[in-house]
């Protein structure tokens, strides 16, 4: 049968697309902006017609009408990362967690230890050869749609088809909806002078023809911008958003001096504006893949001079790293940090980055600390990191005993916080 027709078979409204949902079932969603409003939308709208029904996500953009703390019994958000949306929820109680490196999804999926019984996904529109493009988001999709007895999609003109695995066939789709609406963008933080303090720092420790990994937030973004003066960077991430756009349209990254997959910039999704999705589109600069090649350690560290820059809500002085809670209450999540560390660490001359503001609350709280905050959420481990660096510099703790760990780190705490972390330290009887 031609394309086009099984194309035309299969497609529905999103209200119509639901009747595919069962109760019991777990919906696989992609990553940020992979999200399909018009199908989670018409969820909302028929959520009490279900019962337990979870959403699986790693980072929801949108606060839907599922999220209601009086529907929890029809359908559930299943939060693999919390972000605006869904932080309230999973301090409270109402939406689940699911703990799990982000490279490691898949494997959780195919192996059958995370549910995938339906898969609701923003798709590019279908090409002449009946595929279909998860361009925003690769990630665990691709594998969920391997395991799903449904994959739903929801067909946008605004998708971009984009290179890489990330390609889904319409003989491997059960129902589908179109949608004209705008792809929801992403803005840039923030940065501030601490941010931009903590960026100066790590640029310099950047080298021309170095690989790049670079996750959200303020400083990382602060370290883009101080970048311009670089030559030939290449990009192998988790998230390509707009501070990487920038760099590439100055030239700065070139990806020429890539030793593993060179002249291409590898990514799981996007995350930005509108032009940074246009610029996806049947680009052969860069491929998406899903998660368990960007973000596989062993796969990332065939790149040489891979720079892994990440923050961390709260370190100790012997550098374990509680990135994804305020105490116990959750706050983001596991994500690829540990990943990307530990990809740096096996890449030669590869540098493993943690950054943080030295401070929280104007100043009145230390996020350089004796010991993590009780119920904190451990994200990296003392072993695996590497490079710490706060508004005040850079402590690189691999090789380094408990002792010079400790003073290496009180190095860069906030002034004000120095005295007594050092007496803290020997009373723990690091120094």
């Amino acid at each position: 049968m031609q394309v086009q027709e099984l194309y035309r078979q299969k497609s529905c409204s999103a209200s119509d697309a639901i009747a595919h949902v069962r109760d019991g079932d777990t919906i696989i969603v992609p990553t940020g902006v992979g999200e399909p409003p018009s199908l989670l939308n018409a969820l909302s709208e028929q959520r009490r017609q279900f019962r337990d029904v979870k959403v699986a996500q790693i980072l929801a953009v949108k606060k839907y009408g599922y999220f209601d703390p009086e529907t929890t019994a029809h359908v559930r958000h299943l939060a693999l990362f919390f972000g605006a949306a869904s932080r309230a929820g999973g301090q409270a109680g109402q939406i689940d967690f699911l703990p799990a490196y982000f490279s490691e999804l898949p494997a959780l999926i195919s192996r059958g230890w995370m549910a995938s019984d339906v898969v609701f996904a923003m798709a590019s529109p279908m090409d002449e050869h009946g595929y279909f493009a998860l361009s925003l988001a690769a990630d665990y999709t691709m594998a969920a749609i391997a395991k799903a007895r449904a994959v739903i999609l929801e067909v946008n003109p605004n998708v971009p088809f984009a290179y890489g695995a990330c390609h889904v066939h319409i003989s491997q789709v059960t129902a589908l909806t179109e949608s004209t609406d705008a792809v929801a963008e992403v803005g840039l933080p923030k940065i501030g002078p601490v941010q931009q303090a903590i960026g100066k720092y790590v640029a310099d420790m950047i080298e021309d023809g170095s690989t790049l990994q670079i996750g959200y937030g303020g400083i990382p973004d602060a370290v883009v911008m101080q970048l311009t003066d670089k030559k030939d960077l290449g990009i192998h991430t988790e998230m390509i958003g707009d501070g990487i756009l920038s760099l590439i349209e100055q030239g700065v990254v070139t990806n020429r001096r890539k030793n593993f997959m060179p002249g291409k910039m590898v990514a799981t999704f996007a995350l930005g504006s509108r032009k940074l999705y246009q610029f996806l589109h049947r680009n052969p600069a860069i491929e998406m893949h899903p998660v368990d090649f960007t973000n596989d350690p062993y796969i990332a560290a065939q790149n040489d001079n891979l720079v892994a820059i990440n923050a961390t809500l709260q370190i100790d002085l012997l550098g374990q790293c509680g990135s994804e809670s305020l105490a116990h209450l959750p706050y983001s999540g596991t994500g690829g940090q540990v990943d990307f560390v530990r990809a740096a660490n096996r890449s030669k001359n590869g540098k493993a980055i943690i950054v943080l503001p030295s401070t929280a609350k104007e100043d009145s709280i230390s996020r350089v600390v004796p010991v993590l905050s009780p119920g904190t959420h451990v994200t990296t481990s003392k072993n695996d990191i590497n490079y710490v660096v706060t508004e005040y510099g850079v402590a690189q703790l691999r090789g380094k005993s408990a002792r010079q760990r400790a003073e290496a780190m009180i190095a860069i705490a906030h002034p004000d916080f120095r005295t007594t972390l050092r007496e803290q330290a020997r009373q723990l009887q690091l120094l």
